[in-house]
């Protein structure tokens, strides 16, 4: 069995991992949910690395794959907070930070699927073909999955009274 190239692994999280922290929250909501997606993801590609020919899509798709493993688990159920969290002062750095969250909500409050689909489509830019192969669907049902979460998401903000662009 061929060794994995450690450094070239290194050289992918380094430029990789916001990304893939990134996908697996806008799908979660959740930050220590991600954070053990993106780990457990890692660790299972550091494994395959030397097997693997394209290593983002395959973590991308592992991402989203480990998300939902994550919620399905029992423990995720409970919620607690932590003191030390409590006390850590948080900068606002963005004039749009109430929008961004709005948005975030929102687009939480779409089906799974649908947010999912909504998720690589627009926050990793695939094309309909490499969203329907990342996530093993037809290419029928991305564009129609793309279609009712876009509208559900619409719809949310709309209420919330937040001006969508027209890119939404």
């Amino acid at each position: 069995m061929k060794q994995p190239d450690e450094e070239e692994f290194r050289q992918f999280v380094a430029a990789k991992l916001e990304a893939l922290r990134g996908l697996a929250f806008l799908t979660c909501g959740d930050w220590q949910t991600a954070d053990d997606a993106v780990s457990t993801v890692l660790s299972k590609l550091f494994v395959r690395w030397s097997s693997v020919d394209r290593p983002y899509a395959y973590a991308c798709r592992m991402v989203m794959r480990a998300v939902v493993d994550e919620r399905r688990r029992p423990w995720r159920r409970e919620r607690t907070v932590s003191p030390e969290l409590l006390d850590r002062p948080q900068v606002d750095e963005s004039e749009t930070v109430d929008e961004r969250l709005r948005v975030r909500a929102a687009l939480l409050s779409v089906p799974r699927g649908q947010r999912a689909v909504l998720v690589l489509r627009f926050y990793e830019e695939l094309s309909v073909e490499e969203t329907a192969e990342m996530l093993g669907r037809s290419v029928g049902t991305v564009k129609s999955q793309t279609a009712r979460g876009l509208a559900a998401l619409r719809a949310v903000l709309a209420a919330q009274d937040v001006p969508t662009p027209s890119t939404i």
